[in-house]
């Protein structure tokens, strides 16, 4: 006869929760989306990975017949990026579990899946934030004017697909501006993950991870000079997105290399009867092609 008794083990599994959470963390990410996920790091030992960029190699020139060619060095330089390790956990009494309101392991999973994505995409904004090229747009908020003149700084011949991240608060300013186009105006299937609208051909992504910056502040000389505060800022990546990669063999803006996906594991804890729920991603996001990144500041 079939043992018909509910057991914690039916109800806790680490590998079934490790699906679930593996599947609900690209719901709840804002920045990473727009990332190039690279799983080469997989089974592979070590913790640090080396990114080059290559520098061009310059404009082809004319040759004459019978000439030879001059021919390039190509050069790169490297950053080094380690692997973290991020990690949350939560605690289940039996009884919550057992006879709790609602779906105490599914609310489980949801929190656990959040925690892990709010980190990755916190790294995500982070290694964005470390692009050199800036535009100091702090003499004013954010319009139509100011977003050309940062996108001028691609020195792009030929207009390419660009995401731009914004604060929530900025969105009503940009609402108002003549020239944006809100995205329930587009034709069914052109919006991308998160993305309220457009301007200057760049897509809106709102998110709270846009950080405050002070630009053009003055340091005092020495105890009573206490200086010139600078300019309340919002920094705002603006970030070219990948091409198409069967006709270009590109280096993404932004990568999260990843050494194992999301790791579930539970610890029994008997005397008081609770379940301990950890789960753990190991990866390292990083800015893989500056060109493609413009930190834009607007006034705050």
């Amino acid at each position: 006869m079939a043992d018909m008794t509910t057991k914690l083990a039916d109800l806790i599994d680490p590998e079934v929760m490790g699906d679930i959470v593996s599947a609900r963390i690209p719901k709840k990410l804002r920045v990473a989306p727009f990332a190039k996920v690279d799983d080469t790091l997989a089974g592979v030992p070590g913790d640090t990975i080396t990114v080059p960029a290559y520098a061009y190699i310059g404009d082809a020139a004319d040759v004459a017949e019978g000439a030879e060619v001059a021919i390039e060095k190509m050069s790169t330089s490297t950053r080094k990026a380690t692997v973290k390790k991020a990690m949350k956990g939560v605690s289940l009494t039996d009884e919550a579990v057992l006879s709790g309101y609602g779906n105490p392991v599914g609310e489980a999973n949801t929190q656990l899946a959040m925690a892990i994505a709010a980190k990755i995409d916190n790294d995500c904004m982070d290694a964005l934030q470390t692009a050199t090229l800036s535009y100091d747009g702090s003499a004013k908020v954010i319009d139509y004017d100011g977003i050309v003149s940062a996108l001028d700084l691609f020195e792009e011949e030929q207009g390419s697909d660009k995401v731009l991240f914004v604060h929530p608060k900025q969105l009503t300013t940009l609402r108002k501006d003549a020239d944006f186009l809100s995205a329930d105006k587009y034709q069914a299937g052109l919006m991308l993950t998160g993305e309220v609208g457009m301007i200057a051909g760049c897509r809106i992504v709102p998110s709270k991870k846009v950080p405050q910056v002070e630009v053009g502040a003055v340091p005092g000389e020495g105890e009573d000079d206490l200086g010139t505060p600078g300019t309340l800022c919002y920094a705002c990546p603006i970030v070219k997105l990948e091409a198409d990669p069967e006709t270009e063999d590109e280096v993404p803006a932004l990568t999260i290399y990843r050494k194992r996906e999301v790791n579930i594991e539970t610890e029994r804890k008997p005397k008081i009867r609770t379940t301990e729920i950890t789960a753990d991603e190991f990866y390292v996001a990083v800015l893989s092609n500056e060109a493609k990144v413009v930190l834009a500041k607007f006034k705050a």
